[in-house]
């Protein structure tokens, strides 16, 4: 894959002792929707804003299409940047703001307002030209922000947290203009956000962070369903984690003892015999019932001790009998079905496929 943004080894530290992004080392490719995932003071906001040129690496190297920009001023760069509080001008209108970057540059008036009436018609603004910024709603203002960063047409889009100001309904819509946004354009776009779901809905790759380290990269699938660390099993999502020890593989299986219980597990990770390890288990890939299963690799049997009710799917929280363990269980609700009659304190089964599972080392 071709490069578009290459960071190699970059650290940034802020006086002698915070170290804000440790090391980090990935390449991005050209068209390529990747997001910087993690929690707060993680890092991947520092990171943008060097990618950006808004500040200086202590150490190590960014490349923008093979080109070691590392010392290059933003203005330089072909990069542009949209903020999560938008940036936007609110005494100019949406023609102006978006024309502003065309004008600093002293292009010709005629370009500049066939630039800002693609740019308009792209992000779905048209006929909205001469109103004011205080004049549109927060999805309206976060398009005009968009088309302002892209009518000049740079190489890459960087985006910290855009959607953040926005309510549940009208970020989940813009999630989806985004995709088809960046689709349209075919510009390399790299996505700050804090948001688990928001990450794997609209990433074609994902860097997960803490602590200012990149602690896995991959697909939204390969990062949800084959976590490398506890730290992503935990942070993406909702998992089960079951300690035990590797013994031995039998026919493409691993099998991990636990007390109580052998689970097997399809894993291509290296282990040797006596290894402590984690097992982990997404909570909708468990089968939850009155009667033992007769042909799971898989059986654990506990009693339901909590039980919430969330519309889509019911959860319940078992404790397992042999190692006192609580796992959660995810269960769809189906209105066709009557099979959902648990309650608390009943004596189940959870049951579930070894290839839904996944192992990390301890």
């Amino acid at each position: 894959m071709a490069h578009t943004v290459e960071v190699r080894h970059v650290t940034k530290m802020f006086g002698s002792e915070t170290v804000a992004v440790d090391d980090v080392s990935f390449g991005i490719g050209k068209g390529e929707f990747f997001s910087l995932l993690g929690p707060s003071g993680c890092g991947k906001t520092t990171l943008l804003r060097m990618i950006a040129g808004l500040e200086m690496p202590t150490s190590g190297h960014i490349l923008l299409n093979d080109k070691d920009i590392t010392d290059v001023p933003p203005y330089k760069r072909d990069v542009n940047m949209v903020f999560q509080n938008y940036a936007l001008f609110p005494h100019m209108t949406v023609y102006n703001n978006i024309a502003y970057g065309l004008k600093m540059k002293r292009t010709p008036k005629a370009k500049i307002a066939e630039a800002v009436q693609d740019a308009v018609s792209t992000v779905k603004l048209d006929g909205l030209e001469h109103r004011r910024i205080t004049q549109l709603s927060g999805g309206q203002q976060q398009r005009v922000a968009l088309a302002r960063a892209l009518v000049n047409h740079p190489s890459v889009l960087l985006l910290d947290e855009p959607l953040g100001a926005l309510d549940q309904k009208l970020r989940e819509q813009m999630q989806i203009e985004l995709v088809d946004l960046q689709e349209q354009v075919k510009i390399t776009f790299i996505f700050v956000t804090h948001d688990q779901r928001e990450a794997l809905t609209i990433s074609d790759r994902i860097a997960v962070m803490n602590r200012g380290k990149v602690e896995q990269i991959g697909t939204p699938k390969e990062i949800y369903e084959f976590p490398a660390t506890r730290f992503v099993a935990d942070f993406i999502g909702t998992s089960n984690f079951i300690a035990g020890t590797y013994r031995s593989s039998e026919n493409g299986l691993k099998r991990i003892v636990s007390p109580g219980a052998d689970i097997w597990v399809k894993s291509d990770l290296a282990l040797s015999p006596g290894e402590a390890v984690t097992v982990v288990i997404r909570p909708e890939k468990f089968i939850i019932s009155e009667e033992r299963p007769e042909h799971a690799a898989n059986i654990l049997q506990g009693k339901i001790e909590d039980i919430m009710y969330v519309g889509t799917d019911t959860r319940y929280f078992v404790r397992v009998s042999s190692n006192d363990t609580r796992l959660q269980v995810f269960a769809q609700n189906f209105q066709h079905t009557a099979k959902q009659k648990f309650t608390w304190y009943d004596d189940v089964f959870i049951s579930w496929d070894p290839e839904s599972t996944s192992l990390i080392k301890e």
